[in-house]
């Protein structure tokens, strides 16, 4: 079972991790960290006027798990709104602790990890990279807000 985990095309996933880095100067920065093996995230975002996402840049830590969806969410989250990741966070959530099927529309591959399900130590790396993510875009609508209200 442990080498359908880390089949070929999660280790593939891993290994090429779209958007690394960091922005030069994002609205919102956001990070987590799995307290149980230490994975961490930290995520950078540019929102455009409609609060999708426009710029976006990821530093992982992680396991080949945490890597793989950190690559399947920078594959797909340039144009995401805050309500997409929301609800893809949702979905792998449900996915992971309750036999939910996975997140769909733009983020659906994040479903090739639908067997880490069985091994609940290694959920919370699977999921610091979209924790991070909607920590970064909630951040840069706070501070999207902050402006508008000085304005």
């Amino acid at each position: 079972m442990i080498d359908d985990l880390y089949s070929a095309r999660i280790l593939t996933l891993a290994a090429n991790l779209p958007h690394a880095g960091r922005l030069a100067a994002p609205d919102g920065t956001g990070e987590r960290v799995a307290k149980l093996c230490g994975s961490r995230a930290t995520v950078d975002v540019v929102l455009d006027d409609q609060g999708c996402i426009a710029g976006f840049a990821q530093d992982v830590k992680a396991c080949a798990l945490g890597q793989a969806a950190a690559g399947v969410l920078g594959q797909h989250v340039i144009g995401a709104s805050v309500e997409d990741v929301q609800e893809a966070r949702d979905a792998m959530i449900a996915m992971l602790k309750s036999g939910g099927d996975g997140p769909t529309g733009r983020f659906e591959d994040l479903r090739l990890l639908k067997q880490v399900a069985a091994y609940p130590a290694r959920h919370a790396s699977t999921l610091v990279s979209l924790e991070a993510t909607l920590e970064a875009v909630n951040a840069a609508l706070v501070a999207r807000t902050r402006l508008a209200g000085a304005a």
